[in-house]
């Protein structure tokens, strides 16, 4: 997400925080960059105007000249901005499921995505909020698409309306509507049907199946692709239909995610959630400060520690600390850091979040860090006997053959597994006697003292720099994070993957 722009704006800052003082006219250029890097994004013109103008008002006083660190005191006045532009005049509340059976009215252009968010929202409300949710398609034009509304509901556990053929949409509605109040739901998601352009069949069939829902929250479905048309969606929509907020899908993609910028402050309507992918947990709520900080490079530790926490069980952590603590970390274990790895994101999605790292990611990935390399490492542990995982000391010449066969691999990179293995190994003891893994799984888990990580929007300049330089020193050790020992925070295997090969 915002891959080019983070490319442009971090090499921009890159030399505004390497230049000492600076002058009213560096920050001139800087800022000529910036608006350049925003266009290019495919944010509004108008939009770019004001954010470049705002910021200027900032970042040419003697707060910033007369600074100590005038480079860092510039990103910070982007940052701000940033989360201004993003946020408006504050975050959203969350989604008014408060009134069962509450409707939520899904809208938006054929294409977009609509469907398989709608699935996506219903499986996080089950799951997260604990909601019984229902799903009704009134999509009669599409061919299959109630069935496929009904097969991914399905898959995310939640109940259908059963299809009845011939019905319109607002008989469709009604019929929701009655069932959601019979069968004690919480929420009913109403996925109304798209054209692949607004014209008035489309408004005036979502206008006849909102007078009848009486939705608490009517959400645009956009795709986050389609550049500034994806505003002028949503100012038609907002106009005729009348929205509450907006889902950008597609956002994992390599698109100028010049949208999201813009989204806010044309429409006025927040960005309530954002697709990152096809898989059906593969959405994230939309939180200005932590995407102004990944847009800056600032990365999203928050969001990292999230996914350690919905993919680390505390048990399983603690049991593991037990073992690191007596010198023991096996092939199991390091599978099991493997696998950790895949379930957050894979090797690139991890480095995005880190402090200073997105620009290494792409570098890592030409190196051959990437997720294949993982895949390709777990492919060498399966192929091993059960005791050969246990005491990888018995690998002689012949074993490895077998293994590496088996996987479909070359020796050497069985080779370079074992070394690896072995590095981590003596790391993960030192860490475990030192009691550092205990006290890392307590603060991941949100049992530290303070609760869990430190809001890195809240951070001073100089406190981001020294928390994405200890990020930095961090991943030859296993990746630190600021409040937790160097060396926790991450699986420990990413420390080892980073190493030079």
């Amino acid at each position: 997400m915002f891959e080019s722009l983070s490319e442009r704006l971090g090499s921009v800052f890159d030399r505004l925080t390497k230049a000492g003082a600076l002058s009213e006219a560096d920050v001139d250029a800087a800022l000529r960059e910036v608006r350049t890097a925003l266009l290019e994004a495919d944010v509004s013109l108008a939009v770019a105007r004001d954010f470049i103008k705002a910021v200027k008002a900032k970042a040419t006083g003697q707060a910033v000249t007369k600074s100590v660190t005038p480079g860092q005191q510039v990103v910070k006045i982007v940052h701000d901005e940033l989360v201004h532009v993003l946020a408006g005049e504050g975050e959203p509340d969350a989604l008014k499921i408060d009134n069962p059976p509450s409707a939520i009215l899904m809208v938006g252009l054929q294409g977009s995505g609509k469907t398989t968010t709608t699935a996506k929202l219903a499986k996080r409300l089950k799951d997260k909020n604990g909601k019984k949710v229902l799903l009704a398609s009134l999509d009669t034009n599409r061919p299959a698409a109630m069935e496929q509304l009904a097969i991914l509901a399905g898959q995310v556990g939640v109940d259908s309306l059963p299809i009845v053929k011939g019905e319109t949409a607002v008989q469709i509605a009604k019929r929701a509507k009655t069932q959601a109040t019979l069968g004690g739901y919480d929420v009913v998601f109403l996925d109304t049907a798209g054209r692949l352009h607004i014209d008035e069949v489309l408004m005036d069939e979502v206008q006849a199946v909102r007078d009848i829902a009486q939705p608490r929250e009517t959400l645009l479905v956009v795709d986050g692709l389609t550049g500034q048309d994806a505003v002028n969606v949503a100012t038609e929509f907002d106009g005729k239909v009348g929205i509450s907020g907006v889902v950008l899908t597609r956002m994992d993609g390599d698109g100028r995610g010049g949208a999201a910028l813009s989204m806010r402050a044309v429409t006025g309507k927040p960005i309530r959630f954002v697709g990152l992918g096809e898989k059906m947990d593969a959405l994230e709520t939309f939180e200005a400060e932590r995407v102004a900080g990944r847009i800056l490079g600032m990365g999203d530790i928050v969001a990292l520690v999230e996914k350690a926490r919905e993919t680390f069980e505390a048990e399983q952590a603690e049991r593991m600390a037990k073992r690191f603590a007596k010198g023991l970390f096996n092939m199991n274990d390091m599978r099991s850091q493997l696998d950790q790895m895949l379930k957050m994101g894979g090797m690139q999605g991890l480095m995005g979040m880190l402090p200073g790292m997105g620009g290494m990611a792409k570098k890592a990935e030409e190196a051959g860090f990437n997720d294949k390399m993982l895949k390709h490492q777990i492919a060498l542990i399966n192929s091993m006997t059960k005791k050969e995982r246990a005491n990888p000391d018995l690998l002689a010449a012949s074993r490895k053959k077998r293994i590496a066969a088996g996987a479909g691999l070359e020796v050497s990179e069985l080779n370079k597994l074992l070394k690896q293995h072995k590095q981590m190994a003596e790391m993960m003891k030192k860490m475990g006697k030192g009691g550092m893994m205990k006290q890392a799984i307590k603060q991941m888990m949100g049992k530290g003292a303070g609760g869990g990580m430190p809001d890195m929007s809240k951070m001073s300049p100089a406190e981001l720099e020294a928390a994405a330089k200890g990020m930095k020193e961090g991943m030859g050790m296993g990746g630190g994070f600021p409040g937790m020992p160097r060396g926790m925070g991450l699986p420990s295997g990413l420390s080892g993957l980073m190493k030079k090969k």
